[in-house]
């Protein structure tokens, strides 16, 4: 089971943070900075998995993005690699070629992806047709809220 991922740039900067274990706010902040710099300063050429305190964390690089997850030590790290790969081709097919402007001003949209990939930190859906009609949903329903509250600001009964 995933304890947590996380989405941070080459700069260090986090992007995307998703707990599935409860951790008090001072330690989630110690464990990302710690991961942050281990990840970051890693070689290229290293393996992706290393062992940190009691879990396995599986970290893979995508562009500018590092995508890191922290695993159990009886997990199997390559499905790991696997659910950080199909969430990337998720982000990538939804926003065309992922950059950090997208997480940035579309952080929602990306939360709302890796919720329908994985709940409670185990994969959910592995189809990336069914997350996408999801997702698709979500947006003609966004819209259409956003069109009603229009017509009733016209109004003026908002």
């Amino acid at each position: 089971m995933l304890q947590f991922m996380l989405l941070f740039s080459r700069q260090g900067k986090l992007r995307l943070q998703k707990w599935y274990v409860p951790y008090q706010d001072k330690l989630k902040k110690k464990v990302t900075r710690e991961l942050i710099s281990t990840v970051l300063g890693r070689k290229p050429k290293m393996c992706n998995f290393l062992e940190w305190r009691d879990l396995k964390v599986v970290y893979k690089r995508y562009a500018k993005f590092h995508f890191c997850c922290a695993i159990e030590d009886t997990d199997n790290e390559l499905l790991t690699l696997e659910i950080i790969h199909r969430y990337v081709e998720l982000l990538d097919k939804y926003f065309g070629s992922v950059c950090e402007l997208d997480i940035i001003f579309n952080f929602e949209k990306a939360y709302f992806m890796l919720d329908e990939l994985l709940i409670g930190g185990e994969i959910q859906e592995t189809s990336k047709k069914n997350v996408l009609k999801a997702i698709q949903a979500q947006d003609l329903l966004q819209e259409e809220v956003e069109e009603m509250q229009g017509a009733l600001r016209e109004l003026g009964l908002v």
